[in-house]
């Protein structure tokens, strides 16, 4: 089949430009584009036309072109025209190998200006990375011409086709869920919509599907999915917005390792079709603590070693102050080995800062020489327990030992951290490898110190993993999973709870009381009341699996149309104040937030 849409022939054009291949030579076509390059060669006028599937030369020769000769003098980048010609070979020493159609040419015949463009903000053809990010989201639709993003949204396109195709081939229905329902804890803030007809009440913008999909599988429909729009309000981050897409999957009468493989051959058969990695399945799979332990993180990087080691043991009974103090108000001693490294003071001390900048009090460096340490720390560190810190971090001659005394979520974040910085700075990441897996056997709940009470670690739907005792939440865990890829979260998801009592014991355990369980999930605890089924399912963020497709810098390089880092659209305007006729009908009444 070929890799060119159908195209029905109008008085524009019968025929792609990327098509104008072997197989047209001898023909007459007639194309239409944009000028990406014009070149004057005196007698000759060469214009490379575009559109959406690639480049061809035209050629205006004033005894073949007549009055189309004329307009090849006038045409600038970015006009946009339709041509007609005959379709030539093009002499072996002009060939271009840069471009599919770089053997073949246009000999032009009739030329017609259709859109005469002013003179953009910035090159299509010769464009600077030096153009800045909110100067290409301003004029949005000139950057998507450019091939990297036109690369980057067909990309997109192919892979939810792929998953389409998939999921269609296992049985799954796509179904659409609400935009406007109402406001539920999914760990971000919501997006709030006024509602006209009942002032003083809102409808809330979801963060995810997740109720109506735990209700569609109430309903029977067994395999649903969506590729779905969701909005939550926080903070940006370059894999991050407050808009987003999600592809969303649930299934009935399932348990973890239902859901897994299904999606691990979702996620083959998808990366098969778009030409992205190859994948070993089953993929690896890591438990939550033991990625925690050896990574810091839930979402580890496995293609390079600096795995952490707690040293705390050997630390238990220290004369030093800054470690036994932390130890003794529950807090870890955690390091790693950076191996055999020669860095001056300067970098050494921005170790430190970093540190400081990620959370922790301090930063402890040091090297190893003979049995002991170079280092300011060394001093006050016994020779018995240097020689245990050599053992247990593995440390050589030379090695650049980093070490962390903090509370155990804050040595975790700090050292995971440290970790990619190092790795980057070392240049230990073979940019052509790819490491996925699964993290599983996650904790249910996880303490918030902020507001002294339990949270969820995914969300509170999710099913513990045997009897969940709602005075001692801290011990249950869950049928969870999250797949990453190169140290990104890529989806996440659980089997759910699908029973009422078990269901309102977890809202207790995070402090939601049966009236506002009853208020705020009635709706949900009811349809459970009716035969529901074991289900389970997961979710992925489109944008984050497109983004490592292509090794992106920023989801925002794969959307369409993107917010900035400080989630404003310099397209549009947006966010932006409405008139107060508005207001006054939706019962709103804005008070300034400036400072006075």
């Amino acid at each position: 089949m070929s890799e060119f849409p159908p195209l029905r022939a109008n008085r524009y054009r019968d025929t792609w430009c990327g098509a104008v291949l072997e197989d047209r030579v001898d023909s007459d076509v007639r194309l239409a584009g944009w000028v990406h390059r014009r070149r004057d060669h005196g007698g000759l006028i060469f214009i490379d036309l575009r559109d959406r599937t690639g480049l061809v030369q035209l050629v205006f020769d004033p005894d073949e072109a007549g009055e189309a000769f004329e307009l090849g003098h006038r045409l600038r980048s970015e006009d946009v025209i339709s041509v007609a010609g005959k379709v030539v070979r093009r002499s072996e020493d002009t060939v271009n190998p840069e471009i599919a159609t770089g053997a073949f040419e246009l000999r032009v015949k009739e030329a017609e200006l259709i859109a005469d463009a002013e003179t953009p903000p910035f090159g299509v053809e010769s464009f600077s990375g030096e153009v800045g990010e909110e100067i290409r989201l301003r004029y949005r639709y000139i950057d998507l011409r450019r091939e990297r993003m036109r690369d980057a949204i067909m990309l997109r396109h192919s892979t939810v086709r792929a998953m389409r195709e998939f999921l269609d081939g296992e049985g799954f229905v796509e179904i659409e869920t609400p935009m406007l329902s109402r406001s539920t804890p999914e760990g971000a803030r919501d997006f709030l919509v006024p509602s006209r007809r009942e002032p003083g009440s809102f409808f809330a913008l979801p963060q995810s599907p997740q109720l109506f999909k735990q209700l569609l599988m109430v309903a029977g429909f067994e395999r649903y999915y969506q590729i779905a729009r969701c909005f939550r309000d926080e903070d940006q981050r370059a894999d991050r917005q407050l808009d987003f897409t999600q592809l969303d999957i649930e299934l009935s009468f399932v348990d973890v390792e239902d859901v897994i493989d299904v999606n691990e051959r979702m996620l083959a058969h998808v990366f098969e079709r778009v030409g992205g990695p190859k994948l070993e399945l089953p993929i690896k799979r890591i438990p939550y603590d033991e990625a925690m332990a050896r990574y810091g993180t839930d979402r580890p990087d496995l293609r390079f070693g600096l795995e952490l080691v707690d040293v705390s043991d050997a630390l238990r009974e220290t004369e030093f102050k800054v470690f036994r103090s932390v130890l003794e108000s529950g807090g870890i001693v955690k390091g790693l080995n950076a191996g055999r490294r020669e860095v001056p003071r300067s970098v050494l001390d921005g170790f430190i800062e970093r540190a400081q900048e990620l959370g922790a009090k301090g930063l402890v460096w040091a090297f190893r020489e003979g049995d002991g340490w170079r280092s300011p720390t060394a001093k006050f560190l016994s020779a018995a327990e240097l020689a245990d810190l050599n053992q247990r971090l593995g440390a050589e001659e030379g090695d650049l030992l980093l070490i962390v005394a903090d509370k155990p979520a804050v040595a975790n974040a700090v050292l995971a951290q440290l970790r990619l910085d190092l790795a980057e700075r070392f240049d230990l990441i073979d940019p052509d490898a790819n490491s996925f897996c699964w993290i599983v056997d996650w904790p249910l709940f996880e303490w918030n110190e902020d507001e002294s009470r339990w949270d969820p670690l995914h969300h509170p739907f999710t099913a513990p993993d045997g009897e969940l005792d709602p005075e001692r939440p801290g011990e249950a865990r869950a049928k969870a999973y999250d797949i990453v890829w190169n140290g990104q979260e890529l989806g996440g998801g659980s089997i759910r709870i699908s029973d009422p009592e078990t269901q309102r014991r977890a809202l207790a355990a995070i402090g939601i009381s049966e009236e506002e369980a009853q208020e705020r999930f009635g709706f949900l605890l009811e349809a459970l009341r009716y035969g529901a089924p074991p289900h389970g399912g997961i979710a992925y963020g489109l944008d984050r699996i497109v983004q490592r497709l292509l090794n992106a810098p920023s989801i925002r390089d794969v959307i369409a149309f993107p917010k900035t880092a400080s989630g404003l659209d310099p397209l549009t305007g947006a966010p932006a104040p409405v008139d107060e006729a508005q207001l006054r009908e939706l019962g709103l009444i804005v008070r300034s937030q400036r400072p006075r």
